[in-house]
């Protein structure tokens, strides 16, 4: 209620002020006040409403584009298991319990295997059913939506907001990207607006409309919290992220903004509770067009790759690299038959762009290569030894050993760090696929408060490699207030920023 108050009592002194300015200006210098009636406003897209009376109106946007907004219904025939422990083939949701996203999950699924309340026993074959939402993008029949809206659906069902029910052929899904294309038999359908996402600002109204628990062509409205926000274990999509409420059911349903126009799909929701709790987030509507267009024409979707594993930069690593500032994807490893290999890239280099584009962070960097066609050829400039360097690579398709520790040669400590290290053993470094490296054994100081941790390789030091522990100890002897370690832990490698003053 507040911010209706300030925001009309803004428009107020802004209408007082203009007027005082053109009675001093001279009374012939007022324009006449116009005048629009609510009949005006509701044909009005929201932002020509809110041009005008300076405060958005969504009716025209749903009474223009809501008839395209359609209701999924997807049904599912799951062969029950034992539940029992230790029984065989039990089946589980697809997401962990402790993920946040769980509760969204358990909502929207309803009825799915794994989470029966009796604890065990052979039950018979039931159907489920699945709710979720989509939107016509053409008038002969396709529709866009979430592909774990239909994933496994041996029936799909589209209702429409004049009550009419297609069956819905799935045309193809895309579980990367979480994209499905449909197709009904119908002609002359009303239609949705496509437009760009990247000409969106962080702080614009925007607008979902779906089905929340069911409920058929729910509007609801907020602002864009965020862009190109990634999520875990969701490589390919930078996500609109808004305060939409968004719950159960409005998966696959579209995000307006304030000219009419779709940007974005909305997909998932961040919840410990199963309802909204402020985080709704989106895949942009460019994303899925490319995908759609792949899934119509070839029935699958063809990603590049370039074969690194990146992160973030911070000030701390962007110092120890001898950047400016932070900006780019960090390599933190390199698949060794992969293009980026064969281009020459290493870990330490730093991406700043491709093709020309800029890098500006490493969550852009995935759906700027998995959107290029596997063959082409890319240009990249990288940050090594505190300059650029230009390379080329031609992009590719995209298609347990644990460091342990050993009673063998002894570790010695690194004062200034304040890490216990030694050699890698010959065993060590054939079950963990290394060359070289230090291992971890105890971690304190600087090490330990930077996140360094017994059973961490240290495989080089500001993108250097380090094979013993007296050359660590002449590296961190020399080096400044802050350095990157390389490190790998389980599989992974990643580089981690050490305060050392």
């Amino acid at each position: 209620m507040n911010t209706k108050v300030i925001t009309r009592s803004a428009v107020a002194i802004a209408v007082a002020v203009a007027l005082s300015a053109g009675y001093v200006a001279g009374r012939r210098n007022v324009p006449p006040p116009q005048v629009i009636t609510p009949a005006q406003a509701a044909a009005l897209m929201p932002a020509e409403a809110a041009a005008k009376t300076g405060i958005p109106d969504f009716s025209g946007l749903v009474e223009t584009y809501g008839p395209a907004v359609v209701n999924i219904s997807a049904k599912h025939v799951v062969k029950q298991t034992s539940m029992r422990s230790g029984g065989g083939g039990a089946q589980q949701l697809p997401i962990d319990p402790s993920d946040p996203f769980y509760q969204f999950f358990k909502h929207f699924y309803g009825g799915m295997p794994g989470m029966g309340g009796d604890g065990g026993g052979m039950q018979p074959d039931t159907p489920s059913t699945s709710l979720g939402s989509g939107f016509i993008i053409s008038p002969d029949g396709y529709i866009l939506t979430n592909a774990h809206v239909v994933d496994g659906a041996n029936v799909v069902t589209v209702k429409l907001t004049d009550k009419r029910e297609f069956k819905a052929k799935v045309v193809g899904a895309d579980k990367q990207s979480d994209v499905a294309v449909l197709k009904i038999d119908a002609k002359d359908l009303p239609t949705v607006k496509i437009g760009d996402p990247r000409q969106s600002k962080v702080g614009q109204w925007v607008v979902a409309i779906g089905s929340p628990y069911g409920f058929d062509n729910t509007v609801t409205s907020g602002i864009i919290s965020a862009k190109s926000r990634s999520l875990p274990d969701e490589n390919y999509t930078p996500f609109i992220q808004t305060d939409v409420p968004v719950n159960p059911g409005n998966s696959g349903g579209p995000l307006f903004n304030l000219q009419g126009e779709v940007i974005g799909i909305n997909s998932m929701i961040y919840s410990q509770t199963g309802g909204f709790q402020g985080l709704s987030f989106a895949i942009p509507i460019n994303e899925a067009m490319k995908v759609k267009d792949d899934l119509v024409k070839t029935g699958h979707v063809s990603r590049g790759r370039l074969g690194v594993a990146v992160q973030s930069m911070n000030q701390t690593l962007a110092d120890s690299f001898g950047m400016d500032k932070p900006r780019g994807a960090l390599v933190s490893s390199v698949d060794a038959k992969g293009p980026a290999a064969k281009a020459g890239l290493k870990p330490g280099d730093v991406i700043l762009a491709v093709n020309g584009q800029q890098v500006g962070d490493s969550s852009d960097l995935p759906s700027l290569i998995a959107g290029m066609k596997p063959g082409t050829k890319a240009d990249i400039q990288v940050w090594r030894d505190k300059s650029t360097k230009d390379m080329t690579a031609t992009i590719g398709a995209l298609g347990d050993s644990k460091v342990a520790s050993n009673d063998t040669p002894q570790s010695q400590m690194q004062g200034r760090l304040g890490v216990a290290v030694r050699p890698l053993t010959p065993d060590e470094k054939s079950s963990s696929s290394l060359d070289h490296g230090l291992l971890v054994e105890q971690a304190a100081g600087a090490a330990e408060n930077a996140g360094i941790q017994p059973g961490d390789v240290i495989l080089a030091v500001n993108g250097r490699p380090v094979t013993s522990a007296d050359q660590l100890k002449q590296m961190i002897a020399h080096a400044g207030n802050s350095i990157a370690l390389l490190i790998q832990r389980d599989d992974a490698q990643i580089f981690v920023p050490v305060d050392l003053g």
